[in-house]
């Protein structure tokens, strides 16, 4: 059996940051469609820092676009030391979601409405990934 590195025992898995990832957007998207969602795709998602444990961990996540039974939703995690108030941006990413109804066929969503300048960004950036442009 080979050593674990002492380093790795303080730090959060990846597959449970990705969890609250997948679950934090999955609330977003329900929210939005008031109907149930099933997670499509989750675009690439980068480790920019690790999350040690003890850290309080902050996910959020918004609607950037929708289609006609499809959400993209964007989220954002941050770590911060609870003992300095300090906050480090730690992952990024897209989760796509479809609505379904309570026979699980897809049903449309509600049209997003942006109501700031960051929304319509967001939300013509979500188009343009939609359109290939990345």
């Amino acid at each position: 059996m080979m050593p674990m590195d002492e380093n790795v025992l303080g730090h959060v898995f990846g597959g449970t940051i990705l969890s609250l990832i997948d679950k934090t957007a999955a609330v977003c998207a329900m929210r939005h469609a008031r109907a149930s969602a099933v997670t499509v795709s989750m675009d690439k998602v980068d480790f920019r820092e690790p999350i040690r444990v003890g850290e309080l961990v902050h996910v959020m996540a918004s609607v950037n676009w929708t289609g006609r039974t499809s959400m993209e939703i964007g989220v954002r995690v941050e770590a911060e030391n609870i003992m300095t108030g300090v906050r480090r941006h730690t992952n990024s990413c897209y989760v796509t979601f479809v609505a379904i109804d309570h026979s699980g066929t897809p049903t449309e969503v509600p049209s997003l409405v942006c109501e700031t300048e960051e929304e319509l960004r967001r939300n013509q950036a979500a188009a343009a990934r939609r359109r290939g442009g990345r």
